[in-house]
């Protein structure tokens, strides 16, 4: 597992061996995990912003709307 973006609410952890992303909301305390076509079509969307535009909104605006399916993490 890469941690490869963080920001004050967001982290991508990428797990390079199973080609596939986690998307974790650290105010919503939830998780996303996307893998296969899931995983293409996520770094598909993420290439598609400008690099001039990448920046920790333009980022963390594409992650709030994936995350909005995002599974609660429980605590046991």
């Amino acid at each position: 597992m890469d941690v490869i973006y963080s920001s004050s609410h967001f982290w991508i952890l990428a797990y390079p061996a199973q080609h596939s992303f986690e998307l974790f909301d650290k105010f919503r305390l939830c998780t996303l995990f996307l893998e296969g076509g899931d995983a293409l079509h996520f770094r598909l969307e993420m290439e598609k912003i400008p690099g001039s535009l990448r920046n920790e909104a333009s980022i963390d605006a594409l992650l709030n709307d994936y995350c909005s399916s995002a599974q609660p993490i429980v605590f046991h």
